[in-house]
Order: C-alpha cells, then sequence, then structure tokens
C-alpha cells in the first residue's frame, strides 16, 4: 500500500514559527532602541554634570564658559551621542562668585535613524541641567 503525501502538512507550524520569529525580532528591536533613548538621557545628563563642575572650578565667568563648553562637547563625543545639528550648551554665570552656583544647561537632539525602521521617531530631544556650588574658600 502507498500513503498519499499531503503538501500542506506542516505549513501551518512553518507560517506560525516566521511569525513568531517576527514578533520576536519586533521585540528585541524595540528592546535595543529603548535602551538607546535611555543611554542617551544618561550620556547628556552627565556632560551636563560634568561641564557645571568643570565650570564651578575656574577662576572668572570667561574661562568658567570655555570650561563647561568644551568638556560638554567632549563628553557627549566620548559616549558616542551623535547630536543631529550639533547641541546647545547654555551656561549660567549670574551667580559667579565663592558660594554662588554655575548652572549648565545642554540639549541634544540625538539621531536614532539607523533604527527608524522600526516605526519610530528618528531623533529625539533630550534636555538635562546641572547645577554646581562655587567653593566659598577659594580666592578669585
Amino acid at each position: 500500500m502507498t500513503r498519499a503525501v499531503d503538501p500542506e502538512r506542516g505549513a501551518v507550524a512553518t507560517e506560525f514559527a516566521i511569525v513568531m520569529a517576527v514578533v520576536l525580532l519586533s521585540f528585541v528591536a524595540l528592546a535595543i532602541y529603548g535602551g538607546r533613548v535611555v543611554q542617551a538621557e544618561n550620556d547628556v545628563q552627565s556632560a551636563a554634570h560634568d561641564a557645571a563642575r568643570a565650570a564651578s572650578r575656574e577662576r572668572n565667568p570667561a574661562a568658567a564658559d570655555a570650561a563647561a563648553r568644551a568638556v560638554a562637547a567632549q563628553n557627549l563625543a566620548d559616549s558616542g551621542v551623535a547630536c543631529a545639528g550639533g547641541n546647545t550648551v547654555t551656561v549660567d554665570l549670574t551667580r559667579f562668585a565663592p558660594g554662588g552656583e554655575v548652572t549648565v544647561t545642554i540639549t541634544c537632539r540625538a539621531d536614532f535613524s539607523d533604527v527608524g525602521t522600526l516605526g519610530v521617531a528618528p531623533s529625539q530631544s533630550f534636555t538635562a541641567s546641572a547645577t554646581e556650588v562655587i567653593d566659598v574658600y577659594r580666592s578669585n
């Protein structure tokens, strides 16, 4: 006796496996995107903190402004955050005096175009601010 071979046998299982693979890859891709968003947000916050700290150690407002901008740019470059169109660094030196404070605000539009095929925004803006107190006992 010969058994007839059904050409449709196993088709449902194969289709299910393909659909599940696509769903699983989509979840993995979204997890990667979420991780990149969190990392970019942390990197911008860290850059603002380091820039404010660098500015608070300087002796005059001009040097503080220059130090904050240089440290912010270097920090973002080292962390790999690609700021589309550059970043904006605002240094508030209105209370620059011993016992005063320095506030640095950084705005960066991070580029996520490499994961934009997921249907998510190709870029997202991150803003972080940090304030550091200037040492009371230092001399100008």
